[in-house]
């Protein structure tokens, strides 16, 4: 464990990765729009941080096995389907897109603020103020 490997480093570096997984199937509805019969898809943010965690302190997994870890997509019911099968919502997912980028713009200013507490704790040499 390196000195960078704090408890708190570890839950940003999950929560980002969730972020990131949510936002790529944002995007994926988007680019499909105009494909007949796709199903809009997404996945519950809370509920896949929570397993990640509990995933990582249930075993003290490696970068490896925690590359391996996958959020559960689902398809979302209660859209308007137009003729053609899709449900796409434009409105929708450019909500949830703006959502996942403030979540992720949150999560790196936490993970920032987090180094410079650790610059800071080495810089100081252990001399107290």
């Amino acid at each position: 464990m390196s000195m960078i490997d704090t408890p708190m480093t570890g839950a940003l570096s999950r929560y980002l990765d969730v972020d990131v997984a949510r936002h790529k199937l944002i995007t994926a509805n988007l680019a499909n729009i105009d494909t007949p019969g796709y199903r809009t898809r997404d996945l519950d943010f809370h509920a896949e941080l929570m397993r990640s965690s509990m995933h990582a302190a249930a075993s003290e997994m490696t970068d490896l096995e925690y590359a391996a870890y996958t959020p559960a997509v689902q398809k979302i019911r209660g859209l308007i389907e137009r003729p053609d099968g899709n449900n796409v919502s434009v409105e929708r997912e450019s909500l949830l897109l703006a959502e996942s980028q403030m979540k992720y713009s949150l999560g790196i200013q936490l993970l920032k603020d987090e180094f410079h507490g650790i610059s800071q704790a080495i810089n100081s040499g252990g001399t107290s103020s």
